[in-house]
This record gives structure tokens, sequence and C-alpha cells, in this order.
């Protein structure tokens, strides 16, 4: 079953176990410069707003109720991250998950096809606690490309570089609990480490396109952790999925009658804040980026082929305060900040 409680998407297997319950968010964050070099992470700026699809079936296209979901907004000045939370169950541990993201229905980590089925070699998944979120395209080991909105149907997005079509949009994810007997049986230890929110900001039918996708914009040091347990350990039988429908902020303000949450800061006037900038560590293996995926064209280096200029505010910076998670610890080690 899949609810949404406060912004955030909730998946539970109560067949497969009382405590199998993922969280989802949808964070903002700042679009990273989009200029060649690699960046740390950016902050979470907060969660996206999120409405069910079936609130408002009179106001958006009919192939977006017959998709069902979800539906958030994003500016193309800004990027998204997602943040994945295990329930902890008494004495145990975290519940752990398998989750496949795709864009356009195109695989996030492999650049495949959609399909509702796991698949081991090459892993088109990931799994939580171990991966505490994702922030883009898997391109390489070790490097990712920041999830970044355009419209579809203007040659951007991954889904039309890919497959050469813009008929889907949005993000989609499905998710695979652990079966109940591996998961007594492992009595996972694992812990999740939130990531740190640097900044707080306050949160008639349009002609522009209705539909968003998501695109690749600038490169960021994270790495995709190898399945740590079995393929067979997943419960494949049980599977909960939810297509996420994306809105530019005048489809959004049209047809649910709210305001879109503030402009982000740029990757400038963040950095001349001198606000962090962040790097995480674990001491897990990373798979390899999908081949598909680290061919795709950047925003901006499609603009320059067209000679259009998509991303504007797309100036290099150099952070000035870089904070280091968990770099040197041991798993249960605290680490000393700055006081």
């Amino acid at each position: 079953m899949i609810e949404l409680k406060k912004d955030s998407l909730v998946f539970t297997f109560p067949e497969v176990h009382p405590g199998a319950r993922l969280t989802l968010d949808f964070q903002r964050t700042l679009r990273i410069p989009d200029d060649g070099k690699d960046y740390a992470l950016p902050p979470g700026l907060g969660r996206f707003p999120i409405r069910h699809v079936d609130d408002l079936a009179s106001r958006i296209p009919e192939t977006w109720v017959r998709r069902g979901g979800v539906l958030l907004p994003m500016f193309q000045s800004e990027a998204m991250w997602l943040n994945f939370d295990c329930a902890y169950v008494r004495d145990q541990g975290e519940y752990p998950f398998a989750i496949k993201i795709a864009t356009g229905k195109v695989n996030a980590v492999t650049g495949d096809d959609w399909m509702d089925k796991l698949h081991r070699r090459p892993q088109d998944y990931l799994v939580a606690p171990e991966q505490p979120w994702l922030d883009g395209y898997c391109v390489e080991k070790g490097f990712i490309r920041q999830f970044v909105a355009m419209p579809l149907g203007t040659g951007y997005t991954a889904e039309e570089q890919i497959t050469g079509k813009a008929v889907h949009g949005g993000l989609q994810v499905i998710v695979y609990p652990m079966k109940r007997e591996v998961f007594e049986r492992r009595f996972p230890k694992k812990k999740v480490y939130a990531r740190m929110s640097a900044i707080q900001f306050s949160e008639a039918m349009p002609s522009a396109p209705m539909e968003m996708g998501l695109a690749p914009g600038g490169r960021m040091r994270q790495e995709i952790y190898e399945d740590p347990f079995a393929f067979n350990d997943w419960d494949r039988k049980h599977a909960s999925r939810c297509f996420v429908h994306i809105a530019n902020s005048l489809v959004w303000r049209s047809v649910t009658g709210e305001e879109p949450p503030t402009v982000p800061p740029t990757a400038r006037e963040y950095t001349n804040a001198g606000l962090p900038w962040f790097d995480y560590y674990a001491e897990s293996p990373a798979i390899e980026g999908g081949k598909k995926l680290g061919g795709l064209k950047s925003i901006a280096r499609i603009g320059r082929e067209k000679g259009d200029v998509p991303l504007p505010e797309n100036e290099s910076v150099t952070p000035n305060l870089n904070v280091n998670l968990r770099k040197g610890l041991k798993p249960d080690q605290v680490r000393e900040g700055q006081f």
C-alpha cells in the first residue's frame, strides 16, 4: 500500500512484516552548475509539495488520471533528490528495501527501459538503508548527473535522448521489501544518516507544456552501492509502484489553486553566503554507471548545440565550506563538527 503523508510517499507491506515501511521524500535543492566540473552534495531545501492526482482529475490530462499517482511542482531553476527512510524495527534494525527509480520510464541506474522486475546483473535498483539518497542519473562509478526538470518535448530529457520519444515524463518508482524470514534471520544493524538542510526557505490553464520530464544536469560525486544481500532475499511477489507527475509552476498554480514553493537560490548565491556543501562516505562497494546513461548529453551541452540557453545563471562556483559526512569514522562513531 502507498499513502501520501506530509508530502512524503509511505510504502507499507503489512502482509510481509508489520515493520516493513519505507518513506520516500522528494527534496528540493539548488541546481549545481552544469560546467564540466564535479561538485559535492548540495543541501536539502525542504520537501516538494505533493498532491493526489485523483483530487485534480477534472483539471489535468486524461493520461495523468489513467496513470494515477501523485503530482509535484518544479522550477527549471531547481533540482531534486530523493531521500529514503526505512522504518526501524525495535531490537532488530531498519527494514531493508530494493527500490527502482526511473524518469520517463528510463531506469536512473542503468539507462534501460522500465521493467517492474528486479535484475542483479547489472543491478538496476538501489538498496535502502545502505543508499540514503539519490540525486540523479548514475553516469559512471562514483558520479551522477543531477535530476533537473525540463519541458517534455524539447529534447533535453533522458527519456528523449535514450528513446527518441517524449511520451511519459515524470518519475516512476517501485519498491520491494525484504522477505520476512530473511529479515528475521539477518537482523540488520545499519544506520541512516539524515542529510542536512543548510538553509530554510519559505515555502486559466497556462500555454506552457503540461508535462515535465527530468534531464541530466551538473555532475556530482555520489556512489550507488552494490546490493549487500542475496538476490533471493527480496520479496519479489510483493511490490508497490507509483507514477510521480511533474508540473511547472504555472501548471501547478492552475490545477491546484496553490502557489508553488519560492524559487531556490542559485549555486552562486548559496556559495557566496558561506553555506556548506556535503560529501558522504561509506565503506560499501559501488556499482558501475549505466553505459546508456554515460552517453547522455547534459542540458548545457544540448543547449550549446541548439544555440539555446536553457539554464540561466549557470556560473561555476568554488565551494568554500565542505562538510565531510562519515569520512574515516567507524559505523557507530559520532562525528565531531564545528562549534
